[in-house]
């Protein structure tokens, strides 16, 4: 096994240290943002319309981790013969299984757990508005209940989105790049 020399391991942990801080940050400024919006959405919203966002938000949260483990399992391969045909998305998703390490840790940890972290202050939010709303002689209860169908509907539709995106990883990254095929080209045809 050969060694890297040490110039290209100090440039490698470089690399590193930046994607580490990097990704620190943007998900201190992403999870404040979506915190404090949802909040004050959740403070005046309905309780049905505090649920069904509180619904979006776990949904995003398993979507997003779905991508991200297709694209940690899914092959090269397929995505070259593809682009030999020019079919849209197949070079976007080429781009994505080279950067998988990348792209499945802001899919997963920093997406994910936003999502996360946002649903179980979302649901301390309703708790407070079922209380508030139908005086609750526990309000405890309330709350242990919310956080419990919270944590229940993240991590059983985070289970399902697991063995779609390890059953169907292909199709899944190509669905995604294009995605990202589409938006690049409908914003480049703007600024021309």
């Amino acid at each position: 096994m050969a060694k890297l020399d040490p110039d290209a391991e100090k440039r490698e942990r470089k690399k590193l240290i930046k994607w580490v801080v990097t990704i620190f940050l943007v998900t201190i400024v992403i999870s404040g943002t979506i915190s404090f919006v949802s909040d004050a959405v959740m403070e005046s919203s309905s309780l049905p319309v505090a649920f069904l966002i509180l619904l979006v938000i776990i949904l995003v949260g398993i979507l997003f981790d779905t991508v991200g483990m297709a694209v940690a399992t899914a092959d090269e391969k397929p995505f070259h013969s593809m682009a030999a045909k020019k079919v849209p998305g197949a070079q976007e998703a080429i781009r994505l299984l080279r950067n998988a390490e990348r792209v499945s840790s802001i899919c997963n940890d920093v997406v994910g757990d936003i999502c996360g972290v946002v649903s179980g202050s979302a649901s301390a939010t309703i708790a407070a508005q079922v209380v508030r709303s139908f005086d609750f002689s526990w309000p405890q209860v309330a709350t242990l209940l919310m956080s419990a169908l919270a944590a229940g509907l993240t991590v059983g539709g985070k289970a399902i989105g697991k063995n779609i995106a390890v059953n169907s990883c292909t199709e899944i990254v190509h669905t995604v790049g294009r995605v990202i095929y589409t938006l690049h080209h409908l914003f480049h045809k703007k600024k021309l």
